[in-house]
């Protein structure tokens, strides 16, 4: 079957803004949305972050390019939009991707679970 561009989301919520949560919850949606979507880094063509204005210590991105060697990867991190009711302490992710599979599993972690109950699931 040939492969078709794919959009992926998702998002994961952190306790606090602090280094170590930041990258852990990172590494854990990016591991997520692979495994869920059999998706290889070889297939990706870029990926957008964006996180709330309460995360300030690292960008994640960085922690895709160093934890996933997505160094030829295009990136992106920008400041989410702040809504009086957001969603605090929040990282989301599109990644864009080539796959033969076009059902993809977006993957909302944590409290983010609460921004698409629809696409949710729990691991």
């Amino acid at each position: 079957m040939m492969e078709k561009l794919v959009s992926i989301r998702g998002a994961i919520t952190v306790k606090e803004n602090s280094l170590l949560e930041i990258k852990n919850a990172t590494k854990q949606l990016i591991s997520e949305l692979f495994n869920q979507n059999k998706i290889d880094k070889s297939q990706i063509t870029n990926i957008i972050f964006t996180v709330t204005d309460d995360l300030d210590l690292l960008n994640p991105a960085t922690v895709a390019r160093e934890e996933f060697k997505l160094g030829n990867v295009p990136m992106l991190c920008v400041q989410e939009m702040k809504l009086k009711k957001g969603l605090p302490l929040c990282i989301r992710i599109l990644m864009q991707a080539y796959s033969s599979d076009l059902q993809m599993k977006h993957v909302y972690l944590g409290e983010a679970a609460n921004l698409r109950p629809d696409l949710s699931f729990e691991i």
